[in-house]
């Protein structure tokens, strides 16, 4: 039987005809729209509410997040330190305060060294950070200076330590009435005087330096000026560049930068303390059955000798070195500088200067001439106390503080959290035309003829050493230096400045230059 065979391919030119497929029964249509407009309903309405949700939480989280006071935080990372910096090394760094506060208030944000801060340009709540040290707030300061100083110094140690170290700088260097320091402040000024040729150029900074380091030493070990403590000036030189510098790790081993090198001074300088303490030590150890029951009756002779016979002898070896440290900053730094810029203001006034001049004529002619002097001179120099509070109020050898919040602060309406780092500039407030007219101008006579002023260390407007538990302890004997220096100054010499120098505020205070000028002995001066 023959097989039928059927011919798939189509004849040439000829396409091939497609079945069009059979439609869905409308009923199976009908139900698959239904669903997927069901689950469009249903996602829409899905994204609704969360959208809802994340609103809620988000507007929870808000009224849960503290107000902070408003302000920038400049750049990613750097904030507004480059700002800062920059604006702080000209003799004018005021525009950087002064934009932020009108456009915020006296209390704003910012980010600078690394952290948020809030920076307070407001007496009221500068007062309130003073006076809260150890309960509110607690004392912070960049890595670089806790590492320099030592962890035992007066200005990072905290609670009962930072009391009892307190304590005994009052009681050493908190009574500058005593005559044998006042003898030795004279001394010491007049050996510097007497090495400047009768035509000289000095660079008073310098110079001044000389001198309250000398007596920063005297006073914590006893040594006279010589070689040794002109070493210890050089390293520690050194170590203060540091302060401010980038604390590079492993930096010990990269003495080419700041921080390395004044890694390696503060070694230095550390083991040139110890080796004294040292040798105090086993000196006390021989001497003590002999002098036991003077001890309790006789004044001690130094820093290092309270140290040793403080609460029984229960300081350590480390907690002296770093404390000594420590008080070479306050006493080598800071006066050193409030001497320079007062001779600079006071040479670019020439009136204040004609009056500080009669002031101290006319008490050499009362007193007699080559007479030492004595706290009666000290209290009667009372221009000469104008002269250093505006010096103080202007140049604001110390700009302010930086401090750390213990717990959540409330003020005016804003919350600083806890951990917040907190500035509290002490310059904001010293040259606010608000509290002193003509702010920014150096003028003496306002502190003699407004006694509205005379209490404004009272009410905390004039805070050049700080203040609360903080207060610095040898306020009333940088005002002796400078005054006896004052007073040796321009009863010998009169003076021009050999060039142009101005101030600048960053990493501190000072003159650019170190105020160069040129000396002329006054014939009559002996």
């Amino acid at each position: 039987a023959s097989r039928r065979v059927t011919n798939l391919t189509p004849p040439p030119n000829q396409k091939p005809k497609r079945t069009p497929p059979r439609p869905l029964p409308r009923r199976v249509m009908d139900a698959g729209a239904l669903q997927l407009a069901a689950a469009a309903v249903a996602i829409v309405v899905a994204a609704l509410v969360c959208r809802w949700f994340l609103v809620a939480c988000a507007v929870g989280v808000r009224k849960q997040r503290p107000r902070l006071p408003p302000g920038s935080t400049g750049l990613p990372l750097i904030g507004e330190t480059l700002r800062l910096i920059s604006a702080y090394k000209t003799p004018d760094p005021e525009p950087f305060i002064d934009e932020r506060v009108a456009r915020h208030g006296g209390v704003f944000t910012t980010h600078i060294f690394g952290e948020r801060t809030v920076f307070s340009a407001d007496p009221a709540f500068n007062r309130l950070l003073l006076a809260a040290e150890g309960r509110a707030v607690s004392c912070s300061y960049p890595s670089s200076i806790t590492t320099l100083l030592g962890a035992r110094s007066l200005l990072l140690t905290r609670g009962t330590a930072h009391k009892r170290l307190h304590s005994l700088t009052l009681t050493r260097l908190g009574r500058p009435a005593s005559q044998p320091l006042l003898a030795h402040i004279e001394r010491l000024v007049l050996a510097t005087m007497r090495q400047w040729e009768p035509t000289a150029t000095v660079r008073l900074l310098d110079e001044a330096k000389k001198i309250t380091f000398n007596l920063t030493v005297k006073q914590l070990v006893s040594i006279e000026p010589g070689p040794w403590t002109e070493s210890l000036r050089r390293e520690y030189v050194k170590l203060i560049d540091g302060f401010f510098s980038i604390p590079f790790p492993f930096a010990s081993f990269l003495p080419f930068t700041t921080y390395g090198q004044a890694l390696k001074s503060r070694k230095k300088v550390a083991g040139a303390l110890r080796e004294v303490i040292r040798k105090r030590m086993e000196e006390r150890g021989e001497e003590k059955g002999v002098k036991e029951e003077m001890d309790g009756k006789r004044e001690k002779k130094d820093m290092v000798e309270e140290l040793l016979e403080a609460e029984g002898g229960s300081f350590s070896e480390e907690e002296m070195v770093d404390f000594c440290l420590s008080l070479l900053v306050a006493g080598y730094e800071t006066t050193s500088v409030l001497m320079t810029v007062a001779v600079k203001f006071l040479t670019e006034t020439p009136a204040a200067l004609a009056q500080l001049k009669e002031e101290h004529e006319n008490m050499t002619k009362m007193k007699g001439e080559n007479q030492l002097l004595e706290w009666v001179d000290y209290k009667s120099m009372t221009f000469t106390q104008c002269v250093i509070n505006e010096t103080l109020r202007v140049a604001n050898i110390i700009g302010g503080v930086f401090r750390r919040a213990n717990t959540d602060i409330h003020f005016k309406g804003y919350t600083i959290p806890k951990g917040c780092k907190i500035f509290a500039s002490f310059r904001a407030v010293h040259l606010n035309n608000e509290h002193y007219e003509n702010a920014r101008t150096f003028d003496p006579w306002r502190w003699q003829s407004n006694n509205k002023l005379q209490n404004e260390v009272g009410a905390n407007l004039f805070t050049p050493f700080g203040g609360g538990p903080r207060l610095c302890p040898g306020y009333e004997l940088a005002r002796v230096v400078i005054s006896v220096f004052l007073h040796h100054l321009v009863m010998r010499f009169s003076w021009e400045a050999a060039e142009e120098d101005r101030l600048v505020f960053f990493p501190t205070t000072r003159t650019l230059k170190g105020y160069p000028i040129n000396l002329r002995r006054r014939p009559e001066s002996v």
